[in-house]
C-alpha cells in the first residue's frame, strides 16, 4: 500500500492504495463517490470518464500512482448545483434512458466543449465515438452538445 493525496472536485484527500489499483476503484471504494461508474474494465466504453487537469481520462485504466499533483473532476465536481449547461441540455434533450452511461459521456463532451467552445457536429462525432451508450441516444447526446455550446 501506498499513501496518496490526491485533489478530486477540490478537496484533498488521502487515500491508501496499491500503486496499480485504478482511479476509478478509488473514487467509488475508498472515496464513496458513486456517479463514476464500471463499464467494461478496459478503457473502451467511455463509461469510466473523468477529467485530470481538464482532460478526459479512463479513469478504470488509469493507476493512482499516476495521477501525481492532478486534478481530478468528476461528474459529482462538474456542477454543484446540476445546473452545468450539459446537464440542463441532457434533461431538455431527454437524453437518458437507462443512465449508465451518462456520467462518463457528460464529462467527455465538457472536456470536447472545454477545447472546442463551438464544435461542428462532425467534431462532435468524433470526440464523442469512444463513449459507448447501450440505449442507442446519440443523436440526442449530439442535440444536447450542440445546445449546450450555444449557452456556455
Amino acid at each position: 500500500m501506498e499513501h496518496y493525496t490526491i485533489t478530486v472536485n477540490g478537496k484533498k484527500h488521502e487515500v491508501d492504495a496499491p500503486a496499480d489499483m485504478p482511479l476509478l476503484w478509488v473514487l467509488r471504494d475508498l472515496l464513496s463517490m458513486k456517479g463514476t461508474k464500471f463499464g467494461c474494465g478496459q478503457a473502451l466504453c467511455g463509461a469510466c470518464t473523468v477529467h485530470l487537469d481538464d482532460v478526459a481520462v479512463r479513469s478504470c485504466s488509469l493507476p493512482i500512482s499516476e495521477v501525481g499533483d492532478g486534478k481530478i473532476t468528476t461528474i459529482e465536481g462538474l456542477s454543484e448545483n446540476g445546473n452545468h449547461p450539459l446537464q440542463e441540455a441532457w434533461v431538455e434533450h431527454v437524453v437518458p434512458q437507462c443512465g449508465y452511461c451518462q456520467g462518463g459521456q457528460i464529462m467527455n463532451a465538457a472536456a470536447l466543449l472545454k477545447r472546442v467552445p463551438n464544435p461542428s457536429e462532425a467534431e462532435i462525432e468524433s470526440a464523442m465515438q469512444g463513449n459507448l451508450c447501450r440505449c442507442g441516444t446519440y443523436n440526442r447526446i449530439k442535440e444536447a452538445i450542440l445546445t449546450a455550446s450555444k449557452s456556455s
